[in-house]
């Protein structure tokens, strides 16, 4: 997304949002934000249908492009209340992720119902099913993983008084 939609999603300048970036620059990195070279910021005003091929459009440095990442990380350096918000939203969705990885649960089930029919269709894919097998394989692991340094993490938390 371009700097200036998102300093309107979040309810601020463009001026104040680049700001943010530039006093925080190492969190965002080449994969969060990158500014856009001269020619793609003609072909982004052609899109733009500019009638002035001299019009900055309100930049006097190239325009700024943020990933996923980069959207997620500004919600965290910006301080308007719809980036509060919208951080806060983003820890929740976390940690909403972590419990259901966790518990295993529904995501579980599926990768079970996916490595059925994989199983179903192994004749079929040949060597290609060997390396599902062990994609699958992996998973489980990780899963056991996860769920053994969540019990480690629950054991250690009840030494603790709270």
């Amino acid at each position: 997304m371009m700097d200036r939609d998102l300093a309107e999603l979040y309810g601020v300048s463009t001026k104040a949002l680049n700001q943010a970036v530039k006093r925080h620059a190492s969190r965002f990195p080449s994969d969060f934000m990158f500014r856009l070279s001269p020619e793609e910021t003609r072909n982004w005003k052609s899109q733009i249908v500019t009638s002035n091929s001299g019009l900055k459009m309100g930049h006097r440095k190239p325009p700024s492009a943020f990933t996923e990442q980069g959207v997620a990380m500004l919600s965290s350096v910006l301080n308007s209340e719809r980036a509060i918000q919208v951080n806060v939203a983003i820890m929740r969705a976390f940690v909403r992720l972590r419990s259901t990885l966790l518990s295993g649960g529904e995501i579980g089930e599926r990768v079970r119902k996916v490595e059925r029919t994989q199983l179903a269709q192994e004749t079929e894919l040949g060597e290609h099913a060997v390396q599902i097998h062990e994609v699958f394989a992996a998973i489980r692991s990780l899963r056991g993983a996860a769920r053994r340094r969540r019990r480690a993490l629950d054991d250690n938390a009840k030494d603790f008084p709270r």
